[in-house]
């Protein structure tokens, strides 16, 4: 048994999870954390990182490896993504994270993002599904991990990944670049889909999605779809891991969301505050990707890249 501490720092989020980690099967979670940082400030219009960004995410990462250090965690490791690969000043973040941390961040490709989502996303479908009392998912599955600066689509089985593309459309990226208006105006949300769709294109021309016999959808935003979907009186991450939300309910809360103002989402009881400005522009890649792949619905997971660090961490 290995317990490893991961850190994913990413465009939106930056988030934390030390686990033990047994030589094979589930790993047990001792914390898990995540504070809204928004690192990608900025960074499609700059193409820098904002000083006050690599500050306010300083801050969090301090109280994160205070956290590892105290629980005993053996092994550490920091994947940073999107938005730190674009930055033209990544350098600067890289130096706060030595500083910090005590050792520098991998800065992953696109691709070894997109292996770490499916390697966590699939771990723990079959438990999940059983806990739900549904029938395990069939594979292939197609991983869809939308993120703050880009998202990653994942075709792969219980043998590894078949292929993988990373594009630049993500919920912060969409949101900075289209949605500025409260709630945003039909013009913008059609501007959306149009990126939406041509990066849908890309992901087409490499990832042979007819293939996949089920849709596994990652990360805040796909679950906070999920949670309204359900109804959840408050975020569940139990009630969410695992559950199955048809195209249907996809279609109507991304509507809802984008035709509300920012105060109605925010009052929204499964709302995290770090996604209120965003989650419109997440629900909106859900709900395209799905039309545009004829996918009928998509099984949630609460596991992601997070819980794919820690595994390859601890395993490796």
């Amino acid at each position: 048994m290995s317990r490893v501490a991961a850190i994913d720092c990413g465009t939106n989020s930056i988030r934390l999870l030390v686990a033990d980690v047994p030589p094979a099967g589930a790993h047990t979670d001792l914390l898990r954390r995540m504070e809204v940082v928004r690192l990608g400030q900025g960074v499609d219009a700059t193409g820098r990182l904002a000083p006050e960004a690599i500050e306010r995410t300083r801050k969090v990462l301090a109280e994160y490896a205070a956290q590892a250090r105290d629980l005993g965690a053996t092994r550490v490791r920091m994947a940073a993504t999107s938005a730190t690969r674009d930055a033209a000043n990544r350098q600067d973040f890289e130096d706060m994270v030595v500083r910090t941390l005590g050792q520098p961040p991998d800065v992953i490709t696109g691709h070894d993002e997109a292996n770490l989502s499916f390697l966590g996303a699939t771990a723990s479908l079959d438990a999940a599904a059983q806990a739900h009392g549904n029938p395990a998912p069939r594979s292939p599955y197609l991983v869809v991990d939308i993120g703050g600066g880009s998202t990653e689509f994942v075709l792969g089985d219980g043998s590894g990944v078949r292929a993988a593309r990373s594009v630049d459309i993500g919920c912060v990226r969409l949101t900075e670049r289209h949605l500025h208006d409260d709630p945003p105006s039909a013009e913008q949300v059609r501007r959306s889909e149009a990126d939406i769709r041509a990066a849908l294109a890309e992901v087409i021309a490499e990832v042979p999605v007819a293939e996949a016999a089920t849709l596994v959808g990652v990360a805040g935003s796909v679950t906070t779809v999920a949670a309204i979907a359900l109804g959840l009186p408050g975020y569940d991450p139990d009630a969410i891991h695992g559950s199955r939300i048809g195209v249907d309910a996809v279609r109507t809360v991304s509507a809802d969301l984008l035709a509300a103002t920012r105060e109605r989402r925010a009052a929204m009881p499964v709302m995290h505050p770090g996604r209120v400005d965003v989650i419109g522009a997440g629900a909106l890649v859900l709900r395209v990707l799905m039309d545009e792949f004829g996918l009928d619905e998509v099984v949630v997971s609460e596991h992601d890249i997070l819980d794919g660090i820690a595994l390859r961490l601890a395993r490796s």
